[in-house]
C-alpha cells in the first residue's frame, strides 16, 4: 500500500495487483486521469519530508514507506512531458528549494512551456467552435471537456475550474454528464488543497444524485462526499459512507483501493460497536483480502479487539508516521492519535470498577507517571468517567446513570422549549 508499505518488493508487487483487479465501473472508465492524485500524494509527502513545516524525519520517512528519490521523481512528473505543469511547477520549486539543483527547469522553460499551452488552447477551444457550427451536441461536449481536462493537467485551479464551469454550462446536458462534470471539478479542487471549494462542488453533485443519477455515480459520489468529509474532521459521518463503499468501491482516480480500506478502517475504528469491528473491519472479505499490504492499520485494530493494549500503543506509535505521510489522514493525526488513546483507555477501564495504577501501567507498556498524566488530562475534559485516587494508585470508573442522564436532558429540552412558547405567546397577544 502507498501509504504503509511493507519493506519487501514481493509485498508491494503484490498490493499493486490487488489494487489493478478493481475494475473501473462504467462512469469511472470515461473520467480523465488528471489531475493526477497519486501525483497530489507524492507531492504532500514530499512536503512532510522537505518542505518548510516537515514533520518527519529520516526514520519517519522510511517507516511511512517514501523513497529517497521522490523529490527527483515528482520534479521530473510536474515538469514532464506527462503533466507540464508550469504554474504547478513554479509553486513547488519555490516552497521546496528546487532552484538551483540539477535538472530543474529555468524560468525562460517555463516560459517557454506557458507559451505552448496558450497555443494549445486556443486550438482547442477552436475545435469547439467548429464542433458547434458543424456538429452535433454530443461533439461539442466532448471539445469542452477535453478543453477542462487539459487544463485540469496543466493549467491552474482557476483556469481548470472555469474550464469545467463552461462544461457544466452546455444546454441540454444529462443529469449524469453534469455529474461526471461535478467530480472531476471536485478533484481538481481537492487536488490543490481548496477543501472549501470541494465540499461545495460534491454537494452540489449530491444534490443532483438525489434528483436523477443512476447507482453507479451515486456509488462514486459517496466516496467523493467521504473524503471531502474526511478533510473537515466529520470523521463520523465519513465513516459511515466508506464502509458503506468497502465493497462497491472503484474510484480509482481518488486513491488505491489499499489506501481507500486504510481511511475506512481508521475512521470507523473511532465509532462502531466492538461487535460491528469484529464482523464488518477485522473479519470483513474485502479487508482480509488486502490486510497484508497494512500490516501496522491491521495490527492497530486486532490488538484493540484483543485486549492486547501494548500491542495496541505499540502500534499507534508505528502508525503516526503513516497518517503525517497521508494528505487526508494528515491534518488530524494529532486527533486521530488522541481520540486513540483515549479508545484505548476507555476500553481497558469499563472491563474494572477500579484499579491500580501500576496494574493499568503494566498493561498498556507505560510508566506511572506517564499514565498519571494521559488519565488526568483525558478525565478533566470529560473524557474519561473515572477519578484518579493519587494516595492510594488507584483509578476508580464512574459508569454513568443513562436513566437520570435521559431524564436531565429531558428536563433541560423542555425548559427551553416552555421559554420559547412563553415567548411566541407574547408575541402573539401583541
Amino acid at each position: 500500500m502507498e501509504v504503509d508499505t511493507p519493506e519487501d518488493s514481493k509485498d508491494t508487487t503484490a498490493a499493486k495487483k490487488k489494487n489493478e483487479m478493481i475494475t473501473p465501473s462504467a462512469s469511472a472508465a470515461d473520467a480523465s486521469k488528471y489531475p493526477d492524485m497519486q501525483l497530489a500524494q507524492s507531492i504532500h509527502r514530499l512536503t512532510m519530508v522537505t518542505g518548510p513545516d516537515a514533520a518527519l524525519d529520516a526514520d519517519g520517512a522510511k517507516a511511512a514507506g517514501i523513497p529517497s528519490d521522490l523529490s527527483d521523481t515528482v520534479m521530473k512528473r510536474v515538469g514532464g512531458e506527462e503533466v507540464e505543469n508550469p504554474s504547478l511547477y513554479r509553486h513547488l520549486m519555490s516552497t521546496l528549494g528546487w532552484e538551483g539543483r540539477a535538472g530543474c527547469l529555468s524560468d525562460a522553460d517555463l516560459t517557454a512551456m506557458e507559451g505552448r499551452h496558450k497555443t494549445k488552447m486556443e486550438e482547442l477551444e477552436k475545435k469547439v467552435e467548429e464542433a458547434k457550427e458543424s456538429s452535433g451536441d454530443m461533439e461539442v461536449l466532448d471539445a469542452r471537456f477535453e478543453v477542462a481536462r487539459f487544463a485540469a493537467k496543466s493549467l491552474s485551479k482557476d483556469e481548470a475550474l472555469e474550464a469545467y464551469d463552461k462544461v457544466f454550462a452546455l444546454p441540454k446536458l444529462s443529469s449524469g454528464k453534469k455529474i461526471d462534470c461535478l467530480m472531476e471539478s471536485a478533484r481538481v479542487a481537492l487536488f490543490h488543497g481548496d477543501n472549501k471549494k470541494t465540499a461545495e462542488i460534491v454537494d452540489k453533485a449530491a444534490k443532483l444524485a438525489e434528483a436523477g443519477g443512476d447507482w453507479d455515480r451515486r456509488n462514486r459520489l459517496k466516496v467523493y462526499s467521504a473524503l471531502s468529509k474526511l478533510l473537515v474532521r466529520d470523521v463520523k459521518d465519513a465513516a459511515s459512507l466508506l464502509i458503506d463503499c468497502i465493497a462497491t468501491f472503484s474510484c480509482m482516480e481518488l486513491c488505491s483501493y489499499t489506501e481507500f480500506v486504510v481511511y475506512t478502517i481508521v475512521s470507523n475504528i473511532l465509532y462502531i460497536p466492538r461487535t460491528d469491528l469484529k464482523t464488518k473491519i477485522i473479519d470483513g472479505p474485502e479487508i482480509l483480502a488486502v490486510a497484508s499490504d497494512m500490516p501496522v492499520v491491521a495490527r492497530l485494530v486486532n490488538a484493540l479487539y484483543d485486549c492486547d493494549y501494548k500491542g495496541y500503543l505499540h502500534a499507534m506509535v508505528d502508525l503516526q508516521p503513516i497518517l503525517v505521510a497521508d494528505r487526508y489522514l494528515q491534518p488530524h493525526s494529532g486527533y486521530i492519535m488522541r481520540e486513540l488513546h483515549v479508545l484505548g483507555y476507555k476500553q481497558f477501564l469499563d472491563s474494572y470498577k477500579s484499579v491500580t495504577l501500576e496494574s493499568m501501567a503494566a498493561a498498556f507498556g507505560v510508566g506511572t507517571e506517564y499514565l498519571d498524566l494521559q488519565l488526568s488530562r483525558f478525565i478533566a475534559a470529560g473524557r474519561l468517567t473515572a477519578k484518579i485516587d493519587k494516595f492510594g494508585g488507584v483509578v476508580e470508573t464512574n459508569r454513568p446513570d443513562l436513566k437520570n442522564a435521559q431524564y436531565k436532558d429531558m428536563i433541560q429540552k423542555g425548559d427551553v422549549l416552555l421559554n420559547r412558547i412563553q415567548k411566541l405567546a407574547r408575541v402573539v397577544d401583541l
